[in-house]
């Protein structure tokens, strides 16, 4: 597996000195996405992680369980799917504001954590360290919206109508979350990619309703991680104000900059001295045409003032040709030019 670049700095170095504000030789890049068949187990998660690094030689890998896994400890079943699409919920603890108080005590030793930690372990192991990878972690009101069927409703409605409640269920998800963090550091990962869904969406709630039941909960579940060197902020959706996350402790911010609503690379980088992670159109990757990606880079770099990386501003889909992924890092590596 050659784990250097064409710009001759090895991938570690890179995403260190980027991290550190010190000069490279090309920002750092990679991207991540589900593949919906082969997530069911930590062996085949790991498997096709490893695979991925070895294919794409990307600068730090995100490893991507299935969304559902989040959910799962405490009782969410789902169909795994037959083809590359989301799998079917079977069953959802969370049918009325009552249950809110039923949500069973999940253990830091519950058999999907475990999953999830073996499949990082392998993951490390398989990559020989020579490359840093960042845990998926899903926000506490992320869990707590999964529970509930979905994003924004019925959650919302239930903050509303059964607020102490609402706050029960997510201060019991919040120890339990901020527990797994520290086996997801303690087993070797750089740090957290912490994603709160569409939630950081204007769209989906309002300011106020994310700094009661969305920020405490975060900044709780992040504290675990506090020594992690390489903690990433995602910021999903349209519309999302990403300035109001820049005091979250966390090393990046990921987003996409291409949505309506949302921050410019350059005007992000104007407003923080954190790194700021994207720059690859994820939506739109699979129908660029041969040199687009590499124009398309080079416009949202311009202006870029700051710690920078490339990245997709989510997961890329499944249905991406492997030469079009492979073409982010070729583009990446002519940036050094």
């Amino acid at each position: 597996m050659a784990q250097q670049s064409a710009s001759g700095m090895s991938h570690k170095e890179r995403v260190s000195a980027v991290l550190h504000g010190q000069p490279v030789d090309r920002p750092p890049v990679s991207t991540w996405g589900h593949d919906f068949l082969r997530e069911w187990s930590a062996a085949e998660l790991a498997a096709h992680t490893i695979e991925r690094q070895q294919k794409y030689n990307y600068d730090f890998v995100k490893l991507n369980p299935r969304w559902t896994l989040f959910a799962e400890p405490w009782g969410n079943t789902y169909e795994p799917p037959q083809t590359q699409k989301f799998p079917r919920l079977l069953q959802q603890m969370v049918n009325s504001p009552a249950d809110l108080t039923r949500l069973p005590k999940v253990e830091a030793d519950h058999p999907l954590w475990q999953e999830h930690l073996q499949a990082l372990d392998m993951v490390l192991t398989g990559l020989d360290g020579e490359v840093d990878v960042v845990a998926t972690l899903f926000s506490p009101l992320a869990v707590l919206g999964l529970l509930c069927g979905g994003v924004g409703e019925p959650v919302n409605s239930y903050a509303r109508s059964h607020t102490l409640e609402v706050h029960e269920a997510l201060t019991h998800i919040t120890e339990t979350l901020s527990a797994h963090t520290r086996q997801l550091i303690d087993t070797g990962a750089a740090g957290i990619f912490f994603a709160a869904l569409q939630w950081t969406s204007l769209d989906v709630c309002d300011e106020d309703f994310y700094n009661e039941f969305g920020r405490p909960y975060d900044l709780q579940v992040l504290q675990a991680a506090a020594d992690a060197p390489m903690n990433m902020l995602h910021v999903c959706g349209n519309n999302t104000a990403l300035q109001r996350f820049f005091d979250y402790p966390t090393q990046i911010f990921n987003w996409d900059n291409f949505g309506p609503g949302n921050l410019s690379l350059a005007e992000a980088s104007a407003m923080t001295d954190k790194v700021v992670a994207g720059g690859i159109p994820h939506r739109r990757l699979h129908k660029l045409q041969a040199g687009e990606l590499q124009q398309i880079t080079q416009q949202v770099l311009d202006g870029v003032t700051g710690k920078v990386m490339l990245a997709g501003g989510c997961g890329i889909g499944a249905s991406v040709e492997d030469s079009i992924r492979c073409e982010v890092t070729e583009v990446a590596d002519a940036l050094a030019g």
